[in-house]
């Protein structure tokens, strides 16, 4: 995805979808999206004809593919056979996202709960080096790997943390998810500087460029004292943060991110709703 176009699309698919996995394309474009974000967060366990073909169709109606690679993915467990066991599912991953000709892949980093955040950083480095690794010998090297900002506090990746994963080798992408920043922080963002800050951060740590092309979740969350609670939709009043912000930062910036909805059941809907607060802004 080197184009200049700042996409939409859903995580998954909404209540109102009902058809099949072919499908999927063509359910994207009649709402008025560009991208799609296949979910394999309880394992990569797909049907290799129907995924093709699903591929074919998105890439006939220039729509972006990402994969969301398994949630049980942790790149700072204290056991070593776990930490080797995400590169293998983030190599399953991979080649899931090749069949249906998805360009990224985003990845959860782990936990910090039994050690300090500092370790735990370090190993998920060095995990994330293996997977790098790993993907390069086995041809996957062209797959953009995104390391996912946490909504929970005892979970490794808050945004500083996942600044320092991507340090590790240029090709990474960070994967901001505002509604996970906004939870973990028990409601940081109230104004547009604290909107700013996250984009002001990618700049400074990884480049303009880097910062230009991120991957994006959005998505209004439910939290408590521990961070993300649950996962609501646009129709929720209490909980944000807000889309309409992000928007106006990504037009200042010039950036051209991909904005995947996880609202719970609404994500295509919400994902146009966010497209169309933007366009208003042009």
């Amino acid at each position: 995805m080197s184009d200049n176009t700042v996409r939409f699309g859903p995580a998954g698919n909404s209540n109102s979808f009902k058809g099949k996995t072919v499908d999927i394309a063509d359910y994207v474009a009649e709402m008025g999206l560009n991208a799609y974000e296949y979910q394999c967060g309880r394992g990569v366990r797909v049907n290799t004809a129907a995924v093709t073909e699903l591929g074919i169709r998105a890439k006939n109606a220039d729509i972006a593919l990402s994969l969301h690679a398994p949630y049980y993915i942790s790149l700072s467990s204290l056991e070593e056979e776990k930490r080797l066991a995400s590169v293998g599912y983030i190599l399953q991953s991979a080649e899931a996202a090749r069949l249906m000709g998805a360009t990224r892949i985003i990845v959860h980093s782990g936990s910090c709960s039994k050690i300090s955040r500092s370790d735990a950083l370090e190993l998920a480095k060095d995990t994330l080096k293996k997977a790098m690794n790993a993907l390069d010998e086995k041809g996957f090297g062209d797959i953009t790997v995104c390391p996912e900002t946490m909504g929970k506090v005892n979970q490794l990746g808050n945004l500083e943390e996942v600044m320092e994963l991507c340090l590790i080798d240029e090709r990474l992408i960070p994967c901001i998810d505002f509604g996970h920043l906004n939870a973990r922080d028990l409601g940081a963002f109230k104004t547009l500087a604290d909107y700013a800050k996250v984009f002001d951060t990618m700049e400074n740590k990884l480049g303009a460029d880097r910062m230009k092309r991120f991957h994006s979740h959005f998505s209004k969350i439910e939290y408590s004292a521990g961070g993300e609670k649950k996962h609501l939709t646009f129709e929720d009043t209490v909980f944000g943060p807000d889309f309409e912000p992000v928007a106006e930062l990504t037009l200042k910036k010039g950036a051209h991110p991909t904005f995947i909805c996880e609202s719970d059941g609404t994500q295509a809907e919400d994902a146009a709703a966010m497209r169309k607060m933007l366009l208003a802004k042009l």
